[in-house]
């Protein structure tokens, strides 16, 4: 006779129980990764604005620093001297290197084609100078006044090359007491020489001339601006000019989506420069004549950098972004940002240079 004990499982109550317990195991690991991913987020977006923030802070450095370096003696001073300095570009237009610097609030330069254009409500900052690194000139040849050049080790050509231009074609020749900037009318970089145009005057240079050794430079004329970067998002970026004023930009930074400057100038004209800078303005105060920006003496920078996605909108939002001072719109749309700032010395206009 089959057994009649009782069979025994879970019942419908203890299964319930079980199953609240259970959900809400889950409902915590959820909120655990949530929380977690969204500290990955903020975590990564506070990483890559600071990192993109320190690359375009260290561009702008590299360069704001050189401007006005034309040789061994700083801008002011060789443009004091009579025919000591000559740039053979013509006195106006995007290659007048007698602005060694050159601001534009919220504005872009009328004779300088950007591409991409400009973000309103950015500034832009023109600035011309001799690369650092030279060469020095071997042998100059004025034989024939139409064509002038000069020679430099072609071992060393490498140093005209630096910051990815491979083919310069703007160059200048200076020494202790003179220099020149000019387009170069031919370019042999195997055999060192480089052909100045007809009104260069290369014989007042030698190896070894009154004023200290002759060196050639890289000429540059560099436009700093904020414009859309490949990814739809504003990014920092650098114009070059050649010598037919023809532009090439390259996008440096992304994620940068708002550049602000302010100028520092000397309590002096630039005739009678102190190196004391007791006033700062904006482009607009400076003013527009070659004077008044030689006047300037430092550039102090603002950057609003931006994380590349967005991270996690509750925590990423902060206050309305301060730049030197001033608000600027932000949009709403969970990204983390953050303001970098810093002023940089004109090591050419430093006083006794």
């Amino acid at each position: 006779m089959p057994s009649s004990r009782r069979q025994r499982g879970l019942s419908l109550v203890e299964l319930m129980v079980a199953l609240v317990i259970g959900l809400i195991l889950v409902l915590g690991l959820v909120e655990v990764f949530g929380a977690s991913r969204a500290a990955y987020q903020l975590s990564e977006g506070m990483g890559r604005a600071q990192e993109n923030g320190r690359f375009a802070i260290d561009f702008l450095q590299r360069d704001i620093r050189m401007a006005g370096h034309f040789g061994c003696v700083n801008d002011q001073a060789r443009r004091l001297t009579d025919d000591a300095f000559n740039s053979h570009f013509g006195v106006d237009g995007a290659l007048d290197f007698g602005y060694s610097i050159r601001g534009y609030e919220d504005a872009s330069p009328d004779d300088i084609d950007l591409s991409p254009e400009r973000i309103d409500g950015t500034d832009t900052l023109v600035l011309r100078f001799l690369r650092g690194n030279g060469a020095p000139i071997l042998t100059v040849d004025t034989s024939n006044p139409a064509a002038p050049f000069a020679t430099v080790d072609p071992a060393k050509w490498s140093v005209l090359q630096d910051s990815g231009v491979a083919s310069p074609e703007m160059f200048g020749v200076a020494d202790c007491a003179y220099a020149d900037v000019f387009s170069a009318d031919a370019v042999d970089a195997a055999s060192g020489k480089v052909t100045a145009p007809a009104g260069v005057d290369l014989g007042r240079y030698g190896t070894s001339p009154g004023g200290g050794p002759a060196m050639l430079y890289r000429a540059e004329v560099v436009v700093y601006y904020i414009g859309l970067g490949a990814g739809g998002q504003p990014s920092l970026w650098r114009a070059r000019l050649n010598g037919d004023g023809d532009v090439a930009s390259e996008e440096l930074v992304e994620g940068i989506e708002n550049l602000q400057l302010r100028y520092g100038m000397d309590r002096n004209d630039a005739t009678d420069p102190t190196g004391f800078m007791d006033t700062q303005g904006t482009a607009d105060d400076v003013g527009d004549a070659d004077l008044d920006w030689r006047a300037v003496g430092q550039v102090q920078v603002a950057l609003l950098a931006a994380s590349p996605a967005p991270a996690a909108a509750a925590q990423a939002s902060q206050v309305e972004p301060n730049l030197l001072g001033e608000a600027v719109d932000a949009p709403d749309d969970g990204r983390y940002r953050a303001v970098y700032e810093t002023t940089i010395a004109l090591r050419n206009r430093l006083y006794g240079n």
